[in-house]
Parts: structure tokens; sequence; C-alpha cells
């Protein structure tokens, strides 16, 4: 009895294929954080950088205010 469990025990691999999956699975989450974790930084000096640029540039919301109300300079 012990023998057959031992047996089918060992030529089953429904358990390996979920182990497999999980494992890449976990590599892929892992990538991407890196992925982010590396993009963010450069994206932070991007934005900081268009973020002067239209200060710089007399403020974006007096700008869209006064092409809504027909004021803006052409």
């Amino acid at each position: 009895m012990v023998k057959e469990f031992v047996s089918r025990f060992s030529q089953d691999e429904d358990g390996a294929v979920t182990v497999d999956w999980v494992v890449l699975t976990a590599a892929i989450v892992g990538i991407g954080l890196a992925v982010i974790t590396v993009v963010a930084g450069g994206v932070g000096n991007v934005t900081a950088a268009i973020d002067a640029d239209i200060n710089q540039a007399g403020g974006y919301d007096e700008t869209v205010v006064n092409a809504f109300n027909g004021t803006g300079t052409d």
C-alpha cells in the first residue's frame, strides 16, 4: 500500500507544473518591479523639467484660462 502510494506520487507531474507557473510568475513580477524602479527616477526628472518650463513660460493656468475666455494672444 505504501509502495503503491510512493510509486504514484513519484510519477505524478501535476504539482510540478504548478510550481513552474509560480516561479515564472514571480520572475515576471520581479522584472516588472525592477523596470519600474529604474524608470521612476527618469520620469521624475522629466516631470520636474516640464514643470519648470511651464512655470518659466508664465504659468499654464493663466494660458488656459485666457484661451477659454478669448483673451489669449495668437
